[in-house]
């Protein structure tokens, strides 16, 4: 069985895209960046990359994961952070 095409050529003009002058360049629809975004901002040179997540399989009650899903999105991170909050308590108390 042949492999199906996953990677299509761009349909994009990127001759025109090129020759675009800056001020051409529509951007009304990107929201402004405020100072308050700045402040939060993190600036990661020279510092060690960031450990990666891994994907697992938990079973907890329904109810305990309803709560969290109505707390809007995100609920995943947050969950992961109350448990990173109880592993560094422990840490901190065996240390």
């Amino acid at each position: 069985m042949k492999k199906p095409v996953t990677s299509r050529k761009s349909q994009t003009d990127w001759k025109r895209v090129d020759a675009l002058k800056d001020h051409k360049i529509d951007i009304s629809d990107i929201p402004e960046v405020t100072p308050e975004m700045f402040a939060r901002a993190i600036v990661r040179r020279g510092l060690k990359p960031v450990a990666r997540k891994r994907q697992l399989t938990l079973r907890v009650d329904s109810n305990v994961l309803e709560w969290y899903k109505r707390q809007g999105p995100g609920y995943q991170t947050r969950i992961n952070s109350l448990l990173r909050a109880y592993m560094e308590e422990h840490l901190r108390k065996n240390d």
